[in-house]
């Protein structure tokens, strides 16, 4: 096999625009910290039903979900941890729902398009 090499950068114009686009590398590492968050299907459906719902307790998100109550709490405590949920006390219930502020796109491309698209591509290969 020849060595095939060749003067970097190719194009300096689109090298300079994506370097001074890109996110810096602590924003990056937020970036990754939060998607490994999304990546447990447990914390990704309690975000999708609080999305759907609006406000539920645990119970009822364990119910929902279909898991024990100590998946969806301990779930449900990382995503406090996060910022993505917030808690509401109501006597001895406590209720959680989204973040005030959680961002739509977030809600759009994450918790509904991503799984729609997935969803297709997984009935394509069937």
């Amino acid at each position: 096999m020849a060595d095939e090499t060749h003067a970097h950068p190719v194009d300096p114009r689109r090298v300079a625009a994506a370097r001074a686009r890109l996110p810096s590398g602590s924003d990056a590492e937020r970036l990754a910290s939060l998607l490994t968050l999304l990546a447990d299907p447990v914390r990704a459906r309690l975000l999708y039903a609080l999305d759907v719902v609006d406000e539920l307790c645990v119970g009822d998100l364990a119910l929902a979900l279909g898991v024990n109550e100590d998946q969806a709490s301990y779930g449900l405590r990382v995503l406090h941890g996060a910022g993505l949920v917030e808690r509401r006390k109501e006597s001895r219930t406590v209720f959680y729902r989204l973040a005030p502020g959680f961002p739509e796109p977030l809600r759009e491309h994450c918790l509904r398009r991503l799984v729609e698209l997935n969803r297709t591509v997984a009935d394509d290969e069937d």
